[in-house]
């Protein structure tokens, strides 16, 4: 009962009004009152300021600079892997693609061509693929990492609802990553073939940003398109190192990657909801 009014909240609730208004208020530099508020949050959700590279909460002159904030150098040591978790977060799902098909929750499913926007010709390199959904509480480092090297191909920002991604939602709201707002980003690697990496929005999340962006600090959203656009990197040499920023949330959110078939092997003994650390596995070259 508790979940179905949860999910219908979810419905009735003007989330894209709601994303502006948290987006413009966390960009705002309030002084003691946005140290009053990150103090707040620290304390809520037991963020581990020992591990920033600016731990002084009071130094932080936007609740965006504190949230987006870098780690100190070697928290995350890199495993020795072909493919590293990009995310500090938890495994909701992963595994087989199935034809096209990716898993959600029980008895919702959701295809590959509908994540990465409609587009069949990039769906149809990962049927019968694999696929990680990993996901970010309000506690973890909101800075998104490469899992291997990889160039850049192209990016994707999908228009799309706001809903929340946590687990009782995609229980509840049917293809609900595919149907989200989200910057689908493409790699090519010599090793492994092509992947994606799906940054998926949410209620609250006021931004998503990459690196090579060229707006102001890598910013995609706002403003809010109002249809696809994407953008072709296959005439630049963009290519990211292993371990290397990608993105980042302005806020928490989601990662849905794509692997190839036969490009990535993942731990039986992973569990869904563990959570995993940047640098840790994410599985063994076939």
């Amino acid at each position: 009962m508790q979940t179905n009014i949860t999910v219908l909240t979810q419905y009735l609730l003007p989330k894209q009004v709601i994303t502006t208004i948290a987006g413009k208020l966390a960009h705002l530099k309030g002084g003691k009152t946005t140290t009053a508020v990150i103090r707040w949050f620290v304390k809520r959700y037991n963020v581990n300021m020992s591990e920033a590279a600016n731990p002084d909460i009071s130094s932080y002159k936007s609740f965006n600079e504190f949230f987006t904030r870098p780690l100190k150098q070697n928290a995350r040591p890199l495993a020795n892997a072909d493919f590293i978790c990009p995310v500090d977060g938890a495994i909701s799902q992963l595994g087989d693609i199935e034809q096209d098909q990716i898993f959600q929750a029980k008895g919702h499913h959701y295809t590959t061509a509908a994540l990465v926007g409609g587009d069949t010709a990039t769906a149809q390199q990962y049927e019968n693929g694999l696929f990680a959904c990993l996901y970010l509480s309000p506690k973890d480092y909101h800075r998104i990492h490469m899992p291997c090297d990889g160039r850049l191909l192209k990016m994707t920002y999908v228009p799309g609802d706001l809903f929340s991604v946590n687990p009782t939602t995609a229980q509840g709201v049917p293809n609900l990553f595919a149907r989200n707002e989200r910057v689908v980003c493409e790699f090519s690697s010599e090793q492994h073939g092509s992947f994606v990496m799906v940054l998926v929005g949410a209620t609250i999340v006021g931004s998503m940003a990459t690196v090579w962006h060229d707006a102001k600090d890598g910013i995609i959203n706002p403003p809010r398109l109002p249809s696809i656009k994407t953008w072709s990197y296959t005439d630049k040499n963009i290519c990211l190192k292993q371990g290397e920023e990608m993105g980042r949330f302005l806020l928490g959110s989601t990662v849905v990657m794509l692997f190839q078939k036969d490009s990535i092997k993942f731990n039986a003994s992973w569990k869904p909801s563990l959570t995993i650390m940047l640098g840790e596995h994410m599985g063994t070259k076939v």
